[in-house]
């Protein structure tokens, strides 16, 4: 008699952990619920930016682009020329890439492309190195931070623009909240890495010396690891940059629509040259920071 009332709760058991697994859990749904619950509650805060940050952003493109390209070529031509030790290879590629992409009549589109880059670079260097260096002091800020830097490289970039979409509607605006999630976590790794490897003995003499903590934040460990810093910056940049086209999904204007609009037509021609164009920026932009780097290393 035991035996089949063992048998039988064991029976009951599993049929009860049988409905569980079978009954879908309905993460999908809390995930709507959630979202909307955010857009209702702070939509005090995501409008002013949809709007007026938008029109700014909008109002900084075409300010760019309303300066002559040879102005802008020159400059950057320049820039480059002493950043890289006044050697001619970097400059001489600026030169022509920046000519060729004015040729092809996609200067406005290119203004339109570094502006997005810009303000989502910027906007992840001013938050990511403050949560760095967080997370280079607090072993809980750290345990805490990292599994959700994992979390934002691991998810596909594609699944950010839906957040981005809800919360901004279309445009610039939603381009950079995607591109500033998908960005930011090289910059916050490489400011955790780059203090933390900041020698102990250097570190024990400033507090032999009795610095306060600002004092050795700023003085000794930001200045020893502006170079693993910087390099996080630069990937950062390219992240940026990568998620142009992406972006054009949602509505963001660059040389990213280009490629998008010759993809939907089938257009071999249009895609290479914007593509082409956005390869140069990239180089670009990449040499730039790199070399930013080492002539202050």
């Amino acid at each position: 008699m035991l035996d089949i009332f063992s048998k039988l709760t064991f029976l009951s058991i599993f049929t009860d952990i049988k409905e569980f697994f079978n009954k879908q859990i309905p993460v999908a749904d809390w995930v709507d619920e959630a979202v909307k619950w955010t857009t209702d509650t702070f939509s005090w805060f995501f409008d002013p930016i949809k709007e007026d940050f938008g029109d700014q952003l909008e109002k900084f493109a075409e300010l760019l682009a309303d300066i002559p390209p040879s102005i802008v070529i020159v400059i950057t031509v320049i820039i480059a020329f002493f950043l890289s030790g006044k050697k001619f290879g970097l400059p001489s590629f600026t030169l022509v890439g920046l000519l060729f992409i004015y040729n092809q009549q996609l200067w406005e589109q290119l203004m339109s492309t570094f502006t997005l880059v810009l303000v989502a670079s910027l906007i992840s260097v001013i938050v990511g190195i403050p949560v760095g260096i967080l997370m280079s002091k607090s072993k809980w800020a750290e345990a805490i931070i990292k599994p959700i830097l994992d979390f934002m490289q691991t998810m596909p970039a594609f699944v950010y623009l839906i957040p981005a979409v809800v919360f901004f509607g279309i445009g610039m605006v939603p381009g950079v909240f995607a591109s500033f999630i998908f960005a930011t976590p090289p910059v916050v790794r490489f400011t955790n890495l780059g203090i933390r490897q900041v020698s102990k003995e250097l570190v024990e003499a400033s507090d032999a010396f009795g610095t306060t903590g600002s004092q050795k934040l700023f003085k000794v460990e930001l200045p020893m690891a502006k170079t693993t810093i910087m390099a996080g910056v630069n990937q950062t940049v390219m992240l940026s940059l990568s998620m142009v086209v992406i972006a054009s999904m949602i509505g963001a204007p660059g040389l990213g629509r280009d490629v998008l609009s010759a993809l939907q037509r089938a257009s071999a021609g249009t895609g290479f040259v914007a593509g082409l164009s956005i390869v140069i920026l990239a180089i670009i932009m990449d040499r730039i920071t790199q070399n930013i780097n080492k002539e202050k290393s």
